[in-house]
Parts: C-alpha cells; structure tokens; sequence
C-alpha cells in the first residue's frame, strides 16, 4: 500500500464531500486554511487539557495537604480505657468506641492480605486512588457474593474515616477522599496506612479496631494468635459489619467468609488446600462478652477521676488510660452475685416495688474501695445509693456519742449511763419496746442499743462535741438544724452515706487512723506515663485507745444478746445496726431503712436496706427489721473473705485491757425487823468488789436513788415510813468500775407493828433479760419490725426521710432531772455528782 492510500480517514471524508464546486480555486483554498486552524485548535485544546490536568492533579495534592494538616487531631484514634484491679488484672473496660489500638508489629501478615485481597487488592501498587477500579464500579455494580471489589481502595476508606463520621456519598465527598488519599499515601507507608486502617474500622457490637474485634468474638488479645477462619471472618466484616456478624448472622458470616477465602487463593495468599479447610471450620466463638460489669464501681471510678484529679468523662472514655484501682474483683463478683439473689431481701412491696439496698467495703489498710454497688438492678449512672445521704439511725451512736466519751471526757467501756425513762427539755425519745434498766454500761448500751443511755452521754458531753466529733470522722452536720440532742440516734437534716458511714468505722478498725476514701490508685496514658496517683497520707484523728475500747463493744453487738448477732462469721467482727421507725400511726413497729455497719481488722463495710420513698398505702417501707442487714453483710463479707488469713483485733502497745467490773449480784434478799424499825439487806459477797452502792424508790417515787455505800455484802435502812412498798438493788464496785445492777427485792413497811414481808409471788427479778423468750434480740428477731427501732428521731431530707420528734432545745440548758452520770463512778441515776454536769450545750 503507497502512502496516498495510508491518509487520515477525516482528510478522505473531507474530500469525499467537498460536494460539486471543489474544483474552485478560491473554495479550495478556504479549505486548507480551516484545516490548519483545527489542527492548531487540537494541539491548543491538549495542551490546555494537559495543562488543566497538570493543574487538577496539583490542586488535588495541594487540598489533600491541607485537608491532612486540618484534622490532624482526627488522627489520634478514640481508644478503650482499661480499669485494673488492686492485683493489676484488667477487670473491665470504659470507652465511647470499645478499640485498642495495636501497633504494626503486632499484625500479622496473613491478617493484611485478607484485607487486602478483599477490599483493595492492588493496594501495594496504586497511590491512593484506583482509576482501574472506579471505572469498572461505575460500568457495573458488584455481582451478588462474587470476587469483585468496590470502587474506594483501603487509603480512600481511611481518610474517610478521618473525615466524616456518616455514610452520605456525594460527588464531592468522593472528590475530598480521593485528594486526601492521595496526600495520605505521600505522608505514608503502606503498612502504616494499613495499619491505620485497620486500627480505625468498625466491626459491629461496639467494637473499633481488629483488636477489640479479635477480643470479642474469639477471646483473643494476640492478633498472632488468630486462625485463618478468625482471620477471614474479620476481614469479612469490612463490607457491612452487622450484616456479617458472626454473633448476628452466623450463615452470612459463614458465606462472606468463603468469599474472602476464595479471593485469597485467587491472590496467592493461601492454597487450595487452606482454603478448603477454613472454608468447612465450625467456627468457635467466645462467650458474650458485651454485658458491662461493675457499673457502680466503674461510675465511682469515673466520678473520682473528674472532681479528683480533673480528668473529664469524655477524656477519661476515649484517652486509651489504664487505670488502676483498689477494686477486689471476688468481692465485687460476691457482692453483685448477693444482690442479684431475691432471698436475701424482704419481700417485692404490694404493687411490685422492689425494696432497694446498697453496700460498700473498704480496705482498712489504706481507704481503698474493695467493692461497691449502688442498688438492686443498678444500671450505667444509675442512683447511687451508696453515695447517697441516708438517715443513718443507731450506727450513729459511736460516731456522735460514744467516739467523744471516750476521747475526751473520761468514760470508758464500763462506765454506768442512765437508762430510765425521761425526757431532756421537750425532746422525750424511747427505748425499744419502752425497755428500761435504770442504769447500763455503756458496753451493754452499745450492745442493746440503748437509745436513752446514747442521748444521755450526748446530753453530758455537750451537742456540739459530738458534731465536732462527727466532722472529724468524715460525716460534717448542719451547724443549724442538727443541733440538737436527736442526732445521738442518727437523725440527721441530711444524712450520712454509706461510703461515708464505712469510712468512719474504718478508723475504729484501724487503730485510730483516717485514710482517704479512693477507688484510683494511679492513672497511666496511652504512652505509658503516669499522669495521676493518689498519695494522700492517713492521720491520727483518734487515740488508739478509743478505737480499740469501741472495737470490743461493737464485738458484743454480734454475740448472743447483741443487735446484730445475724452478723456475725467465722472470724472476728465488730459492727452496729441502726434503724430509722416510722412515726405514723399504725406503723411504728415498722421501720423506713435499716442498716449494719461493720468491720473485720481487714474491711469495713456498710449496708442500708429500704426503699427510695415511703409510700404507705402500697407497703413501701421497711418490716424485716436491721436484722436483715447483718445477714447481708455475713453473706457478702465471708464468701469475700473465704481465701483471707483470719486476724484478731489486736491491743495496741500501750493500751491497757480494762478489767471487767465485778459481776451482778443474783441473790438480794430484804427483810423487815420490827425491833428497829428498819429494813436488812443482804446479799453474797462479789469477789475483788471494794464497795457496794444500794439504791431504792418507793412506789410513789419516780426514780431510784443511791441511799448508801458500804464496803460489805449487808445494809440497814432505817428511813422508811410504815405502809409505803419499796424496791432496793445494789451495784457492786471495783475501784472505779461498777458491776451489774443486781436482781430488784421488793419489801412492804407494816402499819401496825406487823412484821414486813414481800408481796406475794414476787421473785427476784433481773431487769437486763432479753426483749423475748429465746433471748433473741430485736433486731435479730424474724417477727416483723425487729430492729433498735430508733423512734421517730430527727427529720432529714433524704427520699426516705420521715418527720420526727424534734431536737433539744438549743444551747447553754442546764441538766435537770435524769442527767447523765459523767465521770463520777458513783452517782446515782439522775442525782448529779461532783464531776457530773451537762455539756455547754445540754439538754435538761
């Protein structure tokens, strides 16, 4: 063929229809001039089109650059905050994406090439953006689980993921991607992309990243330790995460799993014979993990971690921190398991309504929360019932009362309180079931939970020491409204909470130090450093003598006669119960909360029972009595403590055990002789007593009176008065420690000069016998509204509060009848010795 017949198939159309006048010269001429000119237009037109590329690709790299440097923040990828427990064992895990970031090292190989050979298969050639692949998503769309990828490669997915968090696709969105793919793959390594990548990716259930990916469906945090069908079903994953859940949907999991195996064959990645293999293997996953547990703890710890040490919620959840805690994750487990069990609480109210309770345990060591829940059914930020004021009843009294006797005025554990029956001012409150003895140690005060004795001491050490006393130990009162005589029976304006209730036991149990109630040891960032640790130091704020003499009156709560002996485990323990009775007619054997607070020499621990609002008509208050609470805490504490050495309480150096006074005398006997008109009193004789105190009333006579000291086993009353009936009983002492009151005699003064003689059928009677016939008391009683039963005491404001008595009445009264008995050892009940006054702020 000559090169006439090779011309341009334009220049042959062009001539072919020049039409009849070609042969015109000045026509054939025009020709050729417009021929040139669109050959110049084309040679314009590429360059201007290679110039607008040139352009385009420039401007595209130059927005891909910027687009990098304005969300550089976006960079640092959201991560999981891991909570440890006080054995550093990660016990759960706080985050707003659930993700774990893992290095490039840490991913294996085969791990990318799934990934890789599923979602961008030329991703180590291209740079950023695959023209090859755009084209063929737009001439076609993916066949139904066939081999073909989409349109955006791996770098386009992750810049995607930078730069929106929604799924909208608009041109210009793909644009934007595209320019910052391309600046992506410029800045980056493919393995740094990749990794990236796969740090960042969603795989449904709240998981972000391979990693928690790995974790929640097969239990693994190696990524090394993945199978090839864990592998592929991840990468599976990445085309719709819910869809391919093998947890969701198992089958189509199972289905898109052969499909990335096959495109890993295809690839080279694996054998046949691999694939096979991967393709028909049951796959195993791991148990649901996706319950959050712990929430109380883990609320407490994020509470902690903003107004302690300034680190916010937002921060906290997605600043991939580690956190270690003081958390004991048995007795975590114990106690979420405990109150999970219906049995161990009263009874769902008429319309359904739970009651409700809550709990905490504190390490005496340091002040560390050992455990903690906030309710029955608590649920992520939940009300905190453990954190919350409550009215905190009887297990006030060591805390207000009995703390300040024995530090600063002179009382000990045998010192003798008044019991009777009497009111100071117009504040009048009542013993359980209106059970008096006259007079009580303040060990069997505490042990009975003697509501008279506990008001009394208050009224002789003054209002306000106890208040001080009550700061001191952790729990600050209202300067107003508390001032009054009813918060010796913990009736409070607003209450204590069980945190702080543990807390201030806890200084009991150790000897007299304060530690600082935590949960965060320390809090290390995702670089490892430590950006937080807790180094308060604990402070002597109780002598350790204090601490142990009401240790071993808290001890007898548990025993036999005590309180809360449903409290009581095979170790040692010291604790108080403390309810609060309602007020309301019908229903004041019944109680709004009840509590027990107590402590082995290891923990302490706190535990308030009742319902968040009383509401009587729908059976919304408390009938199981403080008893129940004990059982609680026995429940918890001695599964909790199974593999814990069992420790004594031990006397501190220095510290002198106080002999036990003499015992009470059981055979009084009284007799009238006529010859001296005088009434003879004996009795055995008390080994080690020194003195013998005689009281006696008349029945016309509200109180006993001392009458007389002797230092032998017999007495003669000469002031009495023909017709009159009296009642006499003797205490015997040993140096400055009083025994038991002993059994009440009875003798009637004849008229006539007839001999005297008691009244019939009248025995000896012992006025410190149990409430009931078994010897149970109250508060262990099953009967219904078992409990100290602290009376209507104080109001308080908490959700549970009930209207009550009323206080004292103010400062600077002066004691009057029924006084306390101070540090006189031998003052009478209501007779003020030489050392016995009221405090500046007593109550007459």
């Amino acid at each position: 063929m000559d090169k006439k017949s090779q011309r341009p198939r334009p220049y042959q159309t062009q001539n072919r229809d020049q039409g009849p006048n070609h042969s015109k010269p000045k026509n054939k001429k025009k020709k050729k001039f417009n021929a040139k000119k669109m050959i110049f237009g084309i040679v314009i037109a590429g360059l201007l089109g290679v110039i607008c590329a040139v352009g385009l690709y420039i401007a595209i790299m130059l927005n891909g650059a910027r687009l990098l440097e304005a969300n550089s923040d976006k960079f640092d990828m959201a991560q999981a905050t891991k909570i440890y427990d006080r054995d550093e064992q990660e016990v759960t895990m706080l985050y707003d994406q659930n993700r774990e970031v893992v290095a490039e090292s840490e991913i294996p190989d085969l791990l990318k090439k799934a990934f890789v050979a599923t979602e961008d298969r030329r991703f180590y050639t291209h740079q950023g953006v695959d023209l090859w692949s755009i084209g063929r998503a737009l001439v076609k769309d993916v066949v139904a689980r066939s081999a073909v990828e989409g349109g955006s490669t791996i770098t386009q997915q992750l810049a995607k993921n930078i730069l929106y968090q929604n799924p909208d696709k608009t041109i210009f969105r793909k644009a934007t991607e595209a320019s910052m793919a391309m600046a992506l793959e410029k800045e980056n390594t493919k393995d740094q992309i990749i990794t990236n990548y796969l740090n960042r990716i969603y795989f449904a259930h709240g998981a972000y990243g391979v990693k928690a990916a790995s974790k929640l469906y097969f239990g693994k945090s190696d990524l090394n330790d993945l199978n090839l069908e864990e592998i592929a079903t991840l990468a599976a994953l990445a085309k719709a995460p819910n869809t391919y859940s093998p947890i969701k949907n198992p089958e189509k999991s199972k289905q898109r799993r052969a499909v990335v195996l096959q495109l890993m064959k295809e690839e080279g990645y694996i054998t046949p014979e691999q694939q096979k293999a991967a393709t028909d293997a049951e796959l195993v996953l791991s148990q649901d993990k996706s319950k959050r547990e712990f929430m109380t703890y883990i609320d407490y710890v994020v509470n902690e971690a903003e107004t302690v040490y300034g680190i916010k919620e937002e921060e906290l959840i997605s600043g991939g921190f580690s956190v270690y805690t003081t958390m004991n994750k048995n007795a975590q487990t114990v106690m979420e398991q405990a109150y999970a069990n219906d049995k161990l609480f009263q009874k769902d109210a008429k319309d359904g309504t739970k009651i409700q309770s809550s709990m905490v345990i504190l390490d005496n060591e340091d002040g560390g929360v050992v455990a903690i829940i906030g309710g029955r059914d608590y649920k992520t930020k939940d009300y905190n019932r453990a954190t919350s004021p409550l009215q905190p009843g009887s297990a006030f009294k060591p805390i207000a009362v009995y703390a300040e006797a024995l530090e600063n005025k002179g009382y000990n554990p045998y010192s003798m309180l008044s019991d009777e029956k009497q009111c100071f001012g117009k504040y009048c409150p009542n013993n359980y079931n209106n059970q008096y003895e006259g007079q009580v140690s303040m060990l069997d005060a505490i042990k009975k939970s003697k509501n008279i004795a506990a008001v009394s001491v208050l009224n002789d050490i003054g209002i306000t020491n106890g208040m001080k006393m009550s700061e001191k130990l952790g729990i600050p009162l209202d300067p107003t409204n508390d001032r009054n005589l009813s918060i010796a029976l913990g009736g409070l304006t607003n209450g204590a909470t069980p945190v702080q209730m543990a807390s201030a036991y806890s200084v009991f149990a150790s000897g007299g130090m304060q530690h600082t109630t935590h949960a965060i040891i320390k809090i290390v960032d995702s670089k490892g450093e430590t950006v937080k640790e807790f180094k308060t130091k604990p402070k002597q704020v109780l002598k350790q003598s204090t601490a142990y003499y009401l240790t071993k009156m808290l001890q007898s709560v548990v025993e036999p006669g005590g309180t809360g002996t449903r409290a009581k485990m095979d170790r040692p323990v010291a604790g108080k119960t403390g309810s609060t009775g309602l007020t309301q007619q019908g229903y004041t054997k019944f109680d709004s909360n009840v509590w027990f607070v107590g402590y082995t020499p290891q923990w302490t621990a706190a535990v308030w029972e009742g319902f968040d609002k009383i509401d009587l008509k729908n059976g919304h208050y408390v009938t199981v009595g403080s008893g129940n609470t004990a059982a609680i805490f026995k429940e918890v504490m001695t599964k909790a403590m199974a593999n814990m050495k069992k420790l004594d309480f031990e006397r501190p150096k220095g510290v002198e055990d106080l002999k036990e006074p003499p015992k009470g005398i059981t055979d009084l006997a009284v007799n009238y002789t006529l010859e001296t008109r005088s009434v003879d009193l004996t009795w055995s004789a008390v080994p080690q007593s020194t003195a013998y105190m005689v009281y006696r009333k008349s029945y016309s006579e509200d109180d006993f009176a001392l009458i007389g000291t002797v230092d032998s086993p017999a007495f003669n009353d000469i002031a009495i008065t023909p017709g009159d009936t009296y009642l006499y009983y003797v205490i015997p002492v040993q140096g400055d420690a009083q025994g038991e009151k002993s059994n009440v005699a009875e003798i009637k003064i004849p008229v006539d000069g007839q001999e005297g003689t008691p009244p019939p059928d009248v025995g000896p009677t012992d006025p410190t016998a149990p409430p009931d016939e078994n010897g149970e008391s109250p508060e262990q009683s099953p009967n219904p509204g078992g409990g100290d039963h602290d009376g209507g005491q104080g109001g308080g404001n908490g959700p549970n509060s009930n209207s009550g008595n009323g206080g004292g009445n103010g400062p600077n009264s002066n004691s009057g009848h029924g006084g306390g008995n101070g540090k006189n050892p031998t003052a009478p009940p209501g007779v003020k010795g030489e050392e016995d006054h009221a405090g500046t702020d007593g109550v007459g």
